[in-house]
């Protein structure tokens, strides 16, 4: 008897994650249960992904599934892997499906490239002030104006970049920076110095990383000891005409000690990422000159979302054939995760 496989994700995402033959090779793999494609809404809650998942051996979820509770278990007591399409699966398990013997893989290996891609050109953007640039001549500002809106520019050679995190994200983005000879220097307690070494890079604390570094990019997990970790002291530390990119998580910094710097004018930011979902219409960040914004899309390319529907694909495979899975996330993992 095959395996029955549902797949928790709505079509539009089903879609980008098995394109070309990712879904018959999915399907290969054992029957599968989809939800209609006008019913994507309904995976959002307990009883439609229950509904869903109730006679599955596996589980493939994405970011609207419900988490997948105690009443999720007990309406598929097949259930033995649950595989996540997107970054972080912390969201969606919990600590019964661990004592219920059921494993868990992510695809967040998929989208290191593509984070790190946007973080990196967000700095090339920050750096020149593009978005300065861009905004002055789209509201009419007169050319000679224009050309005068903005600070002092930099090129990347050379340049003091600091990255708070040595994650996947981060690394990718480490790597393109210093192909481009940027000077790196990273805060990240796990980081050991055979890894900085490999990377090329120079380990501080996180006070010398803020004042040294024209750059602050942020790729840190959201953990209790990373939460609101940038507030105002450390924001007041950064050098003037500094630059802030986020590809990371919103709770990384204090929104309003961030909002209170930038608007001083002090220092630039480029934002992906935001501790209210979708940004309001009206947030003051959208006003502000020095600000350069983007809707929480930096994972988002073709190339990150096949890679992660291969993942998933892969580890299934593996899963079912009883070989060892390359991308699972064991509880004492999950605690580490963003």
């Amino acid at each position: 008897m095959s395996a029955v496989v549902a797949v928790a994700v709505p079509a539009d995402l089903r879609a980008l994650f098995f394109a070309g033959s990712l879904w018959s090779e999915l399907a290969s793999l054992g029957e599968l249960r989809v939800v209609a494609d006008d019913d994507g809404g309904s995976l959002g809650s307990a009883a439609g992904l229950a509904a869903l998942a109730g006679p599955a051996d596996v589980l493939v979820t994405s970011w609207p599934c419900a988490a997948v509770t105690g009443d999720v278990l007990d309406a598929a007591p097949s259930l033995r892997l649950v595989a996540h399409t997107g970054a972080s699966v912390k969201p969606y398990v919990s600590a019964e499906l661990f004592a219920r013997g059921v494993r868990v893989t992510q695809a967040g290996a998929a989208m290191g490239r593509a984070v790190g891609e946007q973080a990196f050109a967000l700095t090339l953007a920050l750096l020149h002030r593009v978005h300065r640039f861009d905004l002055a001549l789209r509201t009419g500002v007169p050319w000679a104006d224009a050309k005068a809106s903005a600070p002092p520019r930099h090129e990347l050679l050379g340049c003091p970049v600091g990255v708070v995190g040595a994650s996947r994200t981060g690394r990718a983005y480490i790597e393109l920076v210093r192909a481009l000879g940027g000077i790196v220097t990273v805060a990240d307690p796990y980081l050991s110095s055979e890894e900085a070494a490999e990377l090329g890079v120079t380990v501080a604390d996180l006070d010398t990383v803020l004042r040294t570094s024209r750059v602050l990019a942020l790729h840190a997990p959201v953990l209790p000891e990373t939460r609101r970790m940038i507030g105002a002291r450390e924001l007041a530390l950064l050098p003037d005409e500094a630059l802030l990119v986020n590809t990371a998580r919103a709770a990384l910094i204090d929104g309003d000690a961030l909002l209170a710097e930038l608007r001083t004018g002090r220092i630039d930011a480029a934002i992906d990422v935001y501790d209210e979902q979708p940004l309001p219409v009206d947030h003051a960040l959208r006003s502000l000159p020095n600000v350069l914004l983007t809707p929480h899309e930096a994972g988002g390319t073709v190339e990150a979302r096949v890679r992660g529907g291969r993942i998933v694909v892969d580890e299934i495979a593996r899963f079912l054939a009883g070989e060892p899975l390359q991308h699972e996330v064991t509880e004492d993992q999950l605690a580490r995760l963003g």
